[in-house]
């Protein structure tokens, strides 16, 4: 049986605040929990309404009720089990070929499906400003369905960063040079701006290359892509060259 007070505790690792407080956040649903195994995250304990489908004898498994697992969970919908994990100290890799800069991204949803994205296409490491929406949000670590295991994200002054980097720093702009004729460079940073603003002006000021994804609906009336989206279909495009894969 759960305390209140765990329960009170488990509840407040939505907030970032609390995330670090504890050195803790969660992962949520069996088919994530089993991949944290291959990963250098560290379980603390899981919280489960079936023990018996998670083959874990090396921590903690305990079983809770149906309504308790309701009181900790973040999803409308619980899943099966919730793990609670122990935040990893950050560690910055060497610059890969191909990384993904992150300026300002708020939204956890966002943030997930990059993190996907990037697992989809090998990219190692992400780069985010430090006032890019946390790793650690529930909501993120749910968008990532697992890929956050797998991808290494580093919060860092973004001007010091791509001033210094190796990379070639690549942002989009409507102005920017067609992505489907585009010849991609060997080391490239791919920088995506904030949902609403777009990247800083002190960002912009570090781009070595522009790129836009060209449109071709009659009406030319939908202003922008949805940042993820966009991610999406530009790493599409750049791993398409067969040099690359």
């Amino acid at each position: 049986m759960l305390t209140a007070h765990t329960i009170k505790i488990l509840q407040s690792l939505d907030k970032k605040k609390f995330r670090q407080k504890y050195n803790l956040f969660l992962v949520e649903g069996n088919k994530i929990i089993n991949e944290l195994p291959e990963s250098n995250f560290k379980v603390k304990e899981i919280f489960s309404t079936d023990p018996q489908k998670l083959d874990r004898k090396d921590i903690p498994v305990i079983q809770i009720t149906e309504n308790e697992l309701k009181k900790i969970s973040f999803l409308k919908t619980p899943k099966d089990s919730v793990a609670v994990c122990y935040l990893p100290e950050e560690e910055k890799k060497e610059d890969q070929n191909v990384q993904l800069v992150l300026d300002g991204i708020q939204d956890p949803g966002n943030l997930g499906t990059m993190i996907r994205l990037a697992d989809w296409f090998g990219i190692e490491q992400i780069i985010c400003s430090e006032d890019t929406v946390d790793f650690y949000n529930p909501k993120v670590i749910q968008a990532t369905m697992g890929s956050f295991t797998r991808v290494n994200i580093v919060y860092t002054d973004l001007v010091e960063y791509l001033s210094k980097t190796e990379n070639m720093n690549i942002g989009t702009d409507m102005e920017g040079e067609n992505i489907y004729t585009f010849e991609r460079p060997e080391k490239i940073n791919l920088i995506l701006g904030n949902e609403g603003n777009g990247m800083r002006p002190e960002t912009e000021k570090l781009l070595q290359k522009c790129i836009t994804i060209p449109r071709f609906g009659k009406s030319q009336s939908t202003e922008s892509l949805n940042v993820s989206m966009a991610a999406g279909i530009i790493l599409g495009q750049l791993f398409s060259e067969s040099k690359f894969q």
